[in-house]
C-alpha cells in the first residue's frame, strides 16, 4: 500500500524531479488534461471534474500516510499541484493553448506567492493542508481566467 501512495503523491514520479517538483507535477497535469481534451473534447469538463474529485481524495489520504516518513508537506508530493491546476483548467475550453497556458502559469504564480488566504491554507494539518493551499490557488486561477475570458469576449 505504501508504494501506491508514493505513486499518486508524487504524481506518478514527478515530485522525483531534482528541479522544481511542483512545476513538473503540474506540468505533467496539464498535459494529461491536453490529452484528454484531444482524446474526449466533449467529455473534457466532466472528466476534469472527476480527476479533480478522485486525486483530492487520494491525495489527502496519501499525504496522510506519507506524513510520518516525509515529514510535513515534503515538496515530492506534487498531487496537490495536479488537482490545483486541473482546478485552473476548468476555465479551458479544448484545444485552447493560450488559456491552457495561462491557467498553468496562473496556478504556479498563486502557489508560490500564496496571496489571499492562501499561505493560511496550510496551517490545516495533515493531507487535507497539503491539498487546500494548491485546491484555492486552482479556484483563484480558475476564477480569474473566468473573468480575462468574460472582459475579452
Amino acid at each position: 500500500m505504501r508504494v501506491f501512495h508514493i505513486i499518486i503523491a508524487t504524481g506518478f514520479g514527478a515530485g522525483f524531479s531534482p528541479f522544481a517538483p511542483g512545476t513538473v507535477g503540474a506540468a505533467l497535469a496539464t498535459l494529461v488534461w491536453y490529452a484528454l481534451s484531444v482524446l474526449t473534447p466533449s467529455s473534457l469538463l466532466c472528466i476534469t471534474i472527476l480527476l479533480i474529485l478522485l486525486f483530492s481524495v487520494l491525495g489527502v489520504l496519501s499525504a496522510n500516510a506519507l506524513e510520518p516518513v516525509w515529514g510535513k508537506d515534503p515538496s515530492r508530493v506534487v498531487v496537490d499541484e495536479m488537482v490545483g491546476v486541473w482546478i485552473a483548467l476548468l476555465a479551458v475550453t479544448p484545444f485552447n493553448w493560450y488559456y491552457m497556458l495561462l491557467a498553468f502559469i496562473l496556478f504556479r504564480l498563486f502557489d508560490i506567492f500564496k496571496p489571499m488566504g492562501i499561505r493560511r491554507m496550510e496551517n490545516i494539518k495533515g493531507g487535507l493542508g497539503v491539498m487546500m493551499d494548491d485546491i484555492l490557488a486552482g479556484v483563484y486561477s480558475c476564477i480569474l481566467i473566468l473573468i480575462v475570458k468574460w472582459v475579452i469576449g
